[in-house]
């Protein structure tokens, strides 16, 4: 879940709020770090603040509707005219709640708008990186990188994560439940490695000591 808020104590409140719901959350404080993060395609959701520094949450929403980007977006806004809740679904909102609001429907909300749009199949992009969930395609600067369906997995789960543990990357791919070994990561870690290096980019899976993995890329 992205959240994009300048208010430091709204987002602070979010964030614990919807970890306590069993989110992963990432929070921004203006237009365009919102931009950037939901432009990644990367987010289940996005909650946006309308009134933000750098660029407007009206203006975030429009150019990521207008880049193909369909992240399902709540908007948050103090203002309450029927014509403002107007325009922001007009541009491809998913939903809109005034502020103060409750958290409750805040999370009915989101949850609503996330069985409607179904599990996310929308491609990422981290830097030259391009994935594409639906058709397991992966670029690196223009190039394609074949993978298998299980290396396709690893490398979507980095790059939509900041860092993951091995034990991390073996639930977000195997399932967890004893079904393999964490030395299994470390062997299709390894796969993907060579794989990538073919194309040129040997550098982009990484090991942070004491961490796990994490993609060099932006």
């Amino acid at each position: 879940m992205l959240v994009v808020d300048d208010e430091l104590g709204v987002r602070e409140a979010l964030t614990r709020g919807l970890v306590a719901e069993g989110m992963e959350v990432h929070a921004v404080a203006d237009g365009p770090a919102g931009l950037r993060e939901a432009a990644t395609g990367a987010y289940d959701a996005v909650v946006l603040d309308i009134m933000l520094p750098g660029m407007s949450g009206y203006r975030v929403l429009e150019t990521l509707r207008r880049d193909g980007v369909t992240t399902p977006v709540l908007l948050l806004s103090a203002k309450d005219g029927e014509v403002d809740q107007a325009d922001g679904l007009d541009l491809g909102a998913d939903g809109y709640l005034v502020k103060p609001f409750s958290f409750v429907v805040l999370v009915a909300q989101l949850r609503a708008m996330l069985r409607r749009s179904g599990p996310a199949t929308a491609r990422v992009e981290r830097g030259a990186l391009r994935l594409d969930p639906t058709t397991r395609a992966v670029t690196w600067e223009g190039r394609d990188v074949e993978l298998s369906e299980r290396e396709f997995a690893v490398l979507y789960a980095l790059a939509v994560h900041p860092v993951l543990t091995k034990d991390e990357l073996l639930t977000a791919v195997w399932g967890g439940g004893g079904s393999a070994s964490r030395n299994v990561v470390e062997v299709y870690v390894g796969y993907l490695r060579r794989k990538l290096a073919a194309v040129g980019a040997d550098d982009l899976v990484r090991t942070e000591r004491g961490r796990g993995y994490r993609l060099g890329v932006g």
